[in-house]
């Protein structure tokens, strides 16, 4: 029987050998760490290496994420589908073992964990989708959905604000089966931390609301157990357990240096560190006995049956909740769903009410939110502006997780990563609310969300100049430029109550990607259309207004933008000109659609074309080409009545005509 340090050595000799063979990396973490993460997922992990899916298993995230050869190791080691040869081909193109964490590339890998500090954030989100989705499943004796979220963090990780943003949540929400280990090892790239990093972990941790475990000698196996046993006691309270490790540990002349943070130990000193270590085996070789010891297969499996025949049993006492619990962890939608939205859709055509986007948002939420109890909402302290609150709302609070409305406070970065976590967990489609502006807060966890491909949906308010007085600090310009060309991501910018329906409907059945949906502050008439011009609106873009035979103007807009649109048509159209009139509410889904349509929508033997959008001008010459016109932003903007903004910044029919007559002539 080997001894639990033999069994960590296992860790730190495939990750130093990881490393050493792809020539980059970072071996410091895995082996500094290894001391942990062995009793970690030999004596407490739930987990099912011939099923990493199933729905009970704790979730592990590795959030100082460059330490990745860590996770590879332990998923290797445990008996995932990760053979020897993937870690031989770490950091190589085409591999499941990536530079970093990435989600959908190797079983076993919960979240994507690149920018330190968001898998920490990852962890709060899947923390409080377990204790939400407990309260809305669990029974007296049927105890369904009972798992554990731990996290592995480093000085990193604590010096992002985001850990600031999401621990201080967590510990207001009172996440009890929330565990994360810090690794206190005292070095980050640039050497010795005490330069630049003094803070009192453990006194900001208990101001946070946690259960805080200082100075846990992370090389003793029975100190980090009983830390762990302190941790899995504490039912009210997230726990942070303080762990002081070596960086590098086993490398003679490298362990507690910066020299292993992000470098190769070099096959030398690997050479001197197999001798320390007493680890007598060939580069990537482990011995039967060890895989043995660590092999989770048979246990794993054993611990997903024991919870199968539970579920059976809250399945034959709850036949409607245990259908309900299935379908929301498949993500599938109820089955009137499409037959429901699509029937509001119509209705608000034929009520054409003139409301702010914003508003038409939240009377979507209120015509879906009861068909759809996987909704998990939220706002960073703006649910009065995004009205992101719809009827059926109920916070989530620390002594009631039975909600489906999460308070984020003034935390745009923490929310959307917390998000992802929520997406990630599965049993619900979170969305979260902002103004457009302040997405560039949270810009990095928007870039997740789309790397992932989760069913995130990102509700942004505010959205131009029109939101007035607050001034060029609160008016975005360049924002849904940058959300449109994120890849994988849908940006909407509906012109009114169908297209903001229409919106709604298509974020909530995506399921390869996140959304964006972009409301206005302003009132905004509801727009004249047939039933088949309505049923295009999901194609992204189509003809609002035509006119008889080939036109020989095309006006494209969005948002508010779609009414200046339309009254020009108007006076052009009465001056005999034939123009036709393009609302293009997601320009990515537009794209998406095949050619024969996208040219019957901008017919290539059209040229000539007007953009108009109170947003930045550059990114409409993919649809004007260059001789076209673009009515657009090129400027930041200022403090002022919106109806006094539009006119100075040349959003009026005058200047939409001349532009026509310009071409035109």
């Amino acid at each position: 029987m080997s001894s639990r340090r033999e069994l960590a050595n296992a860790i730190r000799a495939l990750s130093m050998d990881a490393v050493q063979k792809a020539k980059s990396g970072h071996p410091g973490a895995p082996m500094g760490m290894a001391d942990i993460a062995e009793v970690l997922w030999r004596d407490y992990m739930n987990h099912n290496p011939t099923n990493p899916e199933w729905v009970d298993r704790d979730r592990f995230i590795l959030s100082n994420g460059h330490g990745s050869m860590l996770i590879y190791s332990l998923l290797h080691l445990t008996g995932y589908d990760l053979s020897i040869e993937d870690l031989k081909n770490f950091r190589q193109l085409h591999s499941k073992t990536a530079g970093h964490p990435e989600y959908g590339y190797a079983p076993g890998i919960e979240t994507t964990t690149g920018p330190l500090g968001q898998g920490i954030a990852n962890a709060v989100g899947m923390a409080a989708a377990e204790k939400a989705l407990a309260a809305q499943f669990n029974k007296p004796g049927h105890d369904i959905v009972d798992h554990y979220t731990y996290a592995f963090m480093g000085d990193g990780c604590m010096m992002e604000g985001i850990s600031h943003e999401v621990c201080s949540l967590a510990g207001t929400l009172g996440l009890g089966k929330l565990i994360a280990f810090y690794d206190d090892n005292g070095i980050s790239i640039d050497g010795e931390v005490e330069g630049w990093f003094t803070d009192d972990t453990v006194k900001r941790f208990e101001a946070y609301n946690w259960h805080v475990i200082p100075a846990v000698d992370g090389h003793d196996a029975e100190a980090i157990k009983a830390a762990i046993e302190s941790a899995r006691a504490e039912k009210d309270k997230p726990t942070l357990i303080c762990c002081k490790t070596i960086i590098g540990f086993g490398s003679p002349n490298k362990e507690g240096k910066e020299d292993c943070h992000g470098a190769p130990l070099g096959d030398e000193e690997i050479k001197l560190t197999r001798e320390r270590l007493g680890w007598n085996y060939a580069s990537f070789e482990v011995p039967s006995e060890i895989y043995s010891q660590w092999n989770a297969k048979e246990a794993g499996a054993a611990k997903e049956t024991s919870w199968n025949e539970k579920f059976a049993a809250y399945q034959a006492e709850y036949p409607e909740l245990a259908a309900e619990f299935t379908r929301r962890q498949k993500g599938d939608l109820p089955a009137d769903f499409v037959e429901k939205s699509s029937a509001y859709i119509k209705s608000c055509q034929q009520e054409g009410e003139k409301v702010a986007s914003r508003k038409a948002s939240q009377n979507t939420l209120n015509a879906y939110g009861p068909m759809l109890p996987e909704l998990l909402g939220g706002s960073a302290d703006l649910a009065g502006s995004n009205l992101t609150l719809w009827s059926g709302s109920k916070g989530i609070k620390r002594e009631d997780a039975d909600g489906n409305y999460l308070f984020y406070g003034v935390r745009e970065f923490g929310m959307t990563a917390m998000m992802n976590g929520i997406a990630l967990h599965g049993g619900f489609i979170p969305y979260g609310a902002t103004f457009l502006v302040f997405m560039e807060y949270a810009c990095n966890a928007v870039r997740m969300a789309a790397l992932m491909k989760q069913r995130s949906i990102l509700v942004y308010t505010h959205d131009s100049i029109g939101l007035g007085e607050d001034g060029p600090t609160h008016q975005p310009i360049e924002q849904i430029a940058s959300l449109r060309m994120t890849p994988n991501m849908n940006a909407w910018r509906p012109c009114d109550t169908v297209e903001s329906a229409v919106a709604w409907k298509h974020a909530i059945e995506r399921i390869d990607g996140p959304s964006a949906l972009i409301f206005s502050r302003q009132g905004l008439p509801c727009m004249a259309r047939t039933d088949e011009q309505v049923a295009l609106v999901e194609r992204g873009g189509y003809v609002l207004k035509d006119c008889e035979g080939t036109p020989e103007l095309i006006l494209i807009a969005t948002g508010s933008e779609v009414e200046l649109a339309m009254n020009a048509e108007a006076t052009l159209s009465g001056q005999g000109r034939k123009v036709r009139v393009v609302s293009m509410p997601s320009t990515d889904v537009f794209d998406a659609q095949d050619a024969q349509y996208k040219q019957s929508v901008l017919p290539l033997e059209v040229p000539a074309r007007i953009a108009i959008e109170a947003a930045a001008a550059d990114f409409w010459y993919k649809y004007v080409g260059l001789d076209g016109r673009i009515i657009g932003m090129t400027t930041y903007g200022e403090s002022a009545p919106a109806e006094d903004l539009f006119p100075y910044f040349g959003f009026t029919v005058e200047n939409i005509v001349a532009a026509a007559e310009e071409l035109l002539d």
